[in-house]
C-alpha cells in the first residue's frame, strides 16, 4: 500500500463539521480502493461494500429506509457505530442507482457518519443517464496514477523527496533526482506496475502486468458500448491512443482508419469519460481566462506515460538518452509534464490548456498556459538554448507581462532573454521533475526580488 496525496485531502474533508458524502473518481486500477483502505485506519469502525461483488448491491434494492439500511449494514459487519467514528465506503457504486440516490439521505439524516463512494465508470453512467448524483449533496475528489512525488515515497527515496519539497530546489541534488524522474517516466504511475517494478527492478517482469491492465480496459467496453460496432471503434481507439498520444489529432480517419469524424469522436470522448485519455484543446487568447477553442484540433493525452511507453514500444530507448526531450520528438517529455499537471489537481477534472497562433505564413504553439494572479504564464517543454524558443518569444511579444517558464533537463536557473522584437523577459528554467509544482514555483517567481536575479 502506497501513501497517496489524496489521503491528506480525505483527512481535511473528515475534519470538517459540515461535510458531504465524498465521491472519489478515477480510472480503474489507479488506487482508489487502496487509498480509502489506508484512510480507514484513522477510524474506529469501517464498513466496506464492493458493489461489484455478487449480492452486495442487493441490500439497496429492498426499499429500506436510510436508517434501516445502515442498521442492516452494521449488524451484518458486527459494528457498533456508537463507539467512535464510523466510515462507510461504497465501492463501485455505479452498479446501483439506488445506492447513488441514497447518498442524499445519508447526507441529510446522518451527518455523524462519514460516507465515501467510488467508481471507475461514473462519468459514462452519468452521461448515459443511468445514474444521477444528488445535486449539492455530494462533493468530489479525483485520483490519478502516482505522481513523481508519490513515486519517490513508494520507493523509499526519502532524501530525494525532501529535496523536492524545498523551494528553491537545491542544485546539488539535481543529477540524482533527474535520474529518478527519468525512471518514473519510463514505468509510469500505475500502482500495480510500480509495486512490481520496485520489488523486482526488472522492467521485463512488469510488462506482463502492463499488458494485463490494457487487456482489462479493453474488456470493460461491453459494460458501456451499445452495439458491436461501437465496441470495435472503442477497441481501435484504445489500441491507437498510445501511438498518437502527445500529438494533435483529427477525429476523421483517426489511427489510419476509415472511421468518420462523428464515429471516432464519440469513441474518443467515451474513453475520456472513462478517464483513460484526455483531449486537451488550445486557446488563441493571451489573457485570462484563456477560453479553449473546440473548433481546433486537440492534443491527445494518454492517462499513464508508462503504459504509453509499453504500448508504443518506447521502453528500450530510455536507456539510450539522458534527456527525455531527445527521443520520440520530445513527446514523452511533454506527456509526462501534462500527466503531472493533471494529477496535481485532486479537486477538479480541469485539463491543461495550450496556446496556438495560426497565420498564413507562420504558426506558433506554447505547450501550456498557467493562470497565476492576473497573468497567463507560458510554459514550454523544450531542450536547447533559450534564444531558440521561437513560439515562446512570439507569445511574450503579444502579452503585457514579462514572465515565462521553460521545463527542461537542466538545473533551476533564471535568465533574461530578449525576443526577436527586442522585448526582455524573465525566464524561469525548471527541471522536468518540478512540473508537479509549477504553481508554487510560478508564485515564487513572480516576486520581483526573485525574477530580477
Amino acid at each position: 500500500m502506497f501513501n497517496r496525496n489524496i489521503i491528506n485531502q480525505l483527512l481535511e474533508w473528515a475534519r470538517r463539521e459540515k461535510r458531504k458524502p465524498l465521491v472519489l473518481r478515477g480510472a480503474r486500477q489507479v488506487g482508489k480502493t487502496t487509498a480509502v483502505h489506508l484512510f480507514a485506519k484513522s477510524f474506529d469502525n469501517y464498513v466496506y461494500l464492493n458493489l461489484d461483488q455478487p449480492g452486495q448491491a442487493d441490500i439497496f434494492k429492498r426499499n429500506l429506509s436510510p436508517g434501516e439500511l445502515l442498521q442492516a449494514l452494521f449488524l451484518t459487519q458486527n459494528i457498533n457505530p456508537s463507539k467512535g467514528k464510523t466510515l462507510i465506503f461504497i465501492d463501485e457504486i455505479q452498479n446501483s442507482p439506488q445506492a447513488v440516490a441514497m447518498l442524499r439521505h445519508f447526507y441529510e439524516q446522518f451527518p455523524q457518519f462519514y460516507f465515501i463512494a467510488a467508481g471507475s465508470l461514473l462519468e459514462i453512467m452519468v452521461e448515459n443517464n443511468l445514474i444521477s448524483f444528488p445535486v449539492g449533496r455530494v462533493e468530489y475528489r479525483y485520483l490519478y496514477p502516482l505522481t513523481f512525488d508519490e513515486y519517490l515515497q513508494a520507493r523509499g527515496a526519502d532524501q530525494a523527496w525532501a529535496y523536492l519539497q524545498a523551494l528553491p530546489f537545491p542544485e546539488l541534488a539535481h543529477p540524482v533526482v533527474l535520474k529518478l524522474f527519468h525512471n518514473y517516466s519510463l514505468i509510469g504511475g500505475m500502482p500495480e506496475v510500480v509495486a512490481n517494478y520496485l520489488e523486482s527492478e526488472n522492467l521485463v517482469a512488469v510488462q506482463e502486468v502492463m499488458d494485463n491492465l490494457l487487456t482489462a480496459y479493453r474488456d470493460d467496453f461491453h459494460k458501456y458500448a451499445k452495439s458491436p460496432g461501437s465496441i470495435a471503434r472503442l477497441r481501435h481507439a484504445i489500441n491507437v491512443a498510445p501511438l498518437e498520444a502527445g500529438r494533435r489529432i483529427k477525429f476523421a480517419g483517426f489511427g489510419n482508419s476509415a472511421y468518420r469524424s462523428r464515429e471516432m469522436g464519440k469513441a474518443l470522448r467515451t474513453l475520456e469519460l472513462a478517464m483513460l485519455i484526455y483531449l486537451i484543446y488550445p486557446t488563441t487568447q493571451t489573457r485570462p481566462p484563456g477560453r479553449i477553442d473546440l473548433k481546433k484540433s486537440p492534443k491527445l493525452q494518454f492517462f499513464d506515460t508508462g503504459l504509453l511507453n509499453y504500448r508504443a514500444g518506447l521502453q528500450p530507448y530510455f536507456y539510450q538518452y539522458d534527456d527525455l526531450h531527445s527521443f520520440h520528438r520530445g513527446i514523452i517529455a511533454e506527456h509526462i509534464v501534462y500527466q503531472e499537471i493533471i494529477a496535481g489537481d485532486l479537486h477538479t477534472d480541469r485539463k491543461p490548456v495550450f496556446w496556438v497562433r495560426q497565420k498564413r505564413q507562420s504558426t506558433a504553439e506554447v505547450d501550456y498556459l498557467l493562470p497565476i494572479q492576473q497573468y497567463l504564464i507560458p510554459v514550454e517543454v523544450k531542450a536547447g538554448k533559450s534564444g531558440k524558443l521561437r513560439s515562446l518569444h512570439q507569445f511574450m511579444d503579444a502579452v503585457d507581462h514579462r514572465y515565462a517558464i521553460r521545463l527542461y533537463s537542466g538545473p533551476l536557473r533564471i535568465e533574461h532573454p530578449k525576443t526577436t522584437h527586442g522585448k526582455v523577459f524573465h525566464l524561469l528554467n525548471l527541471p522536468y521533475y518540478l512540473s508537479g509544482k509549477l504553481k508554487q514555483y510560478a508564485e515564487w517567481f513572480l516576486n520581483p526580488e526573485v525574477s530580477a536575479k
